[in-house]
């Protein structure tokens, strides 16, 4: 997420009672996630194996739970519990906005798109040129969407990122990472019915020119979805998985989080994917691998029987 102006590193040091280590003079344009920071942004981290990925990565202010050398001409925030802060900064700069009718004042629709009964359109919502969305259709604040989008009936645009800090010493024990970030459809996108798609924690959920979606699919947090991909009913998508240009996914595929599939690769249904994918190959099975290997496997599982029959004959 990009603040509407820049923000003085004092300023945020303030609000979350944070000691600011480092270059004082710095402001900040946005909050980001490690993975997706771009100068000028704030993260946070609260583990310390991840601390030297965090301390190297682009952001420029880092808020932590531990003193350490600042590198040269950035900023840290430390504080007790970086989560919180973070969330706090999350509430503050993107608060939670009612909704005081169906669709709001501050969404931008554009010429020839049609709006079929019961949609709800979220605050600051875009959509651009000659969609429709059909009945039933809920999309989130900040949301944007290209010319030329169909979104099925009952499709959900843009609810939060499924993403929980674990409080072990509490009765309830997960804390909610606020969601700031947004989902992009690109032009000429299709959303089956029955769809759900997660915005970015703070970075974007994004499907790409002229991706086709079946129904009842899950796109997770801060996934993106190349040009041009397939996806057949029940497919489920991960957090920040990455699906490359041309990808062609077959019913009830589910695909884990942190990870590429890459370009024109295509994956048979009721496959899992655990780990990354090359492009350009066909894949099958749990763990998916390429579908002539795993179907070779198969044939000789089915000879088990036979093979042990023979075995105890010849014992």
């Amino acid at each position: 997420m990009k603040f509407e102006a820049p923000v003085a590193v004092t300023e945020i040091a303030n609000m979350i009672g944070a000691e600011l280590v480092g270059n004082s003079q710095l402001m900040a344009t946005g909050i980001n996630e490690i993975h997706k920071v771009t100068p000028g942004d704030i993260s946070f981290v609260d583990f310390e194996k991840y601390y030297s990925a965090s301390l190297n990565s682009a952001a420029t202010i880092i808020i932590i739970n531990k003193k350490v050398d600042c590198p040269q001409g950035k900023a840290l925030l430390v504080v007790n519990d970086p989560f919180s802060a973070y969330v706090k900064l999350v509430k503050f700069y993107r608060p939670f906005e009612p909704a005081s009718k169906a669709i709001s004042d501050t969404a931008v629709i554009g010429e020839g798109t049609v709006i079929q009964p019961n949609v709800f359109i979220g605050n600051h919502v875009r959509i651009g040129r000659n969609c429709i969305i059909h009945p039933n259709v809920t999309i989130y604040d900040h949301a944007v969407i290209g010319d030329n989008v169909i979104i099925q009936a009952g499709t959900v645009i843009g609810a939060d990122a499924f993403y929980f800090k674990k409080r072990a010493d509490r009765e309830v024990m997960y804390d909610k990472l606020e969601s700031c970030g947004r989902v992009i459809l690109e032009d000429d996108v299709e959303i089956g019915a029955g769809c759900t798609i997660d915005k970015g924690v703070s970075g974007d959920t994004i499907i790409g020119k002229g991706t086709k979606l079946d129904n009842m699919i899950h796109i997770g947090h801060g996934t993106i979805v190349g040009k041009n991909c397939l996806f057949a009913a029940q497919v489920g998508i991960g957090g920040k998985a990455i699906i490359e240009d041309n990808v062609i996914l077959w019913g009830q595929v589910g695909v884990s989080k942190d990870l590429v599939i890459g370009k024109n690769a295509v994956v048979l249904a009721q496959s899992g994917v655990p780990s990354s994918l090359e492009g350009g190959k066909v894949y099958f099975g749990y763990p998916a691998e390429e579908a002539r290997t795993k179907k070779k496997e198969l044939a000789w599982i089915k000879r088990i029987p036979e093979i042990w029959e023979k075995i105890k004959h010849l014992s």
